[in-house]
């Protein structure tokens, strides 16, 4: 009669072994999965916009944790290759298109945009 208890204690203990490893091994794998997220994805934006001074005018730098993503020399949607004439120009268009990053909207810029920015094309 004893053995008969002592295989049932030790098919206990075994089956309590494995069912209290279980939770500990997918809490562990979950832990990890959980750093390489953390680690892969990118951190918060954080989107500035600046003004350069060209030769023929003004443009508007957007950098992205201070590397550049978007460098706009010229006015956008016009036919010619035209900078903008003043800072507060390049500045306002160079504002909207961060907006639209940070809402996570395509950056392009419309004629009708330029002309309720009141940009001389």
């Amino acid at each position: 009669m004893t053995t008969t208890t002592n295989n049932k204690n030790k098919f206990f203990r075994e089956q309590l072994r494995k069912n209290f490893s279980f939770p500990f091994n997918l809490s562990i794998i979950i832990l990890l999965v959980a750093i390489l997220l953390l680690i892969s994805f990118p951190k918060e934006k954080k989107l500035d916009v600046a003004t350069i001074k060209l030769n023929q005018g003004w443009g508007y730098v957007i950098t992205n944790n201070n590397r550049i993503i978007i460098k706009q020399t010229i006015i956008p949607v016009i036919s010619k290759n035209k900078s903008f004439q003043t800072e507060k120009e390049a500045m306002a268009v160079g504002q909207l298109v961060m907006k639209k990053l940070e809402t996570n909207l395509s950056p392009t810029i419309t004629k009708k945009d330029l002309i309720l920015l009141k940009i001389k094309l």
